[in-house]
């Protein structure tokens, strides 16, 4: 799964600068927006076989894009994937867990601003959460700010199904996310963001008349399938996928991307 850093370039964001990675061409354009401690390359394989041109960018305090001492909540956050999405003429998104959740709150406030949406393991609606898998996020930002290079690929890997740990492929990409994490402020997002919400009331997302796919999967404490299928029944017109435990990018990848790409490329 491990992919060779993008050749990415620096964009002007609302607050500062965001790292943004553009790859193919032609219409329509689809902008990726990865997880909470994610990365570009982390969210490049849901690209795949979709057609047109794709636009990634670091979310606020990972990569080189800006690390703000404030800011830190879904408003800010779907600002910047706005800005990115404008500059890029991009008019699908995929986010995944923060970055759907970024998503979710841009179609509350403008339904009509994506013609097609993805979000994958969504973690969170209208209500603060307060529970194990969010509290981990301290631990992860103190090895963060720690720079411990072992110890959080450590950490990231006890994250993944068991079924996995051992695959070569699996402590690979561990390393790898490990390593793009230290020296960015995403310490800061780790400790902000699992105590916020997208919206405020879900019956927004009723105004939402273009397609979304939601992708959730059981067994995951920190994106429950509940909160897909309560974005399901939220979102206008929507279609919601629970897959089976496992790891979505692992157990089921083949799955994952002939959900994605035969309905971004419907």
């Amino acid at each position: 799964m491990s992919l060779p850093g993008p050749q990415t370039h620096l964009e002007d964001g609302p607050e500062g600068p965001l790292e943004v990675f553009a790859t193919g061409r032609g219409e329509p354009v689809t902008v990726y927006a990865h997880g909470l401690a994610g990365s570009i390359t982390s969210t490049r394989p849901f690209a795949t076989g979709v057609v047109g041109g794709s636009v990634f960018l670091h979310q606020r305090g990972h990569g080189r894009s800006l690390a703000p001492d404030g800011g830190w909540d879904y408003g800010h956050l779907a600002a910047d994937l706005l800005a990115v999405a404008d500059c890029h003429g991009a008019t699908r998104a995929l986010g995944l867990s923060m970055g759907a959740g970024a998503i979710t709150r841009i179609l509350a406030e403008q339904p009509d601003r994506f013609e097609r949406a993805v979000l994958v393991i969504p973690a969170v609606i209208d209500a603060t959460r307060e529970d194990a898998a969010l509290r981990r996020m301290e631990r992860m930002a103190a090895l963060v700010e720690a720079g411990d290079a072992d110890a959080l690929e450590a950490w990231l890997l006890a994250d993944q199904p068991a079924a996995v740990r051992d695959q070569p492929a699996v402590r690979a990409f561990c390393r790898q996310q490990a390593e793009a994490l230290l020296g960015t402020g995403a310490a800061t997002a780790l400790r902000a963001l699992p105590g916020a919400h997208p919206i405020d009331d879900r019956a927004a997302l009723a105004a939402v008349s273009a397609p979304v796919l939601v992708i959730g999967q059981e067994d995951d404490d920190a994106h429950p399938a509940s909160v897909a299928r309560g974005l399901g029944e939220a979102l206008g017109n929507a279609t919601v996928e629970v897959l089976p435990p496992g790891g979505l990018i692992w157990a089921h990848r083949q799955r994952v991307r002939e959900l994605v790409t035969g309905f971004l490329n419907a």
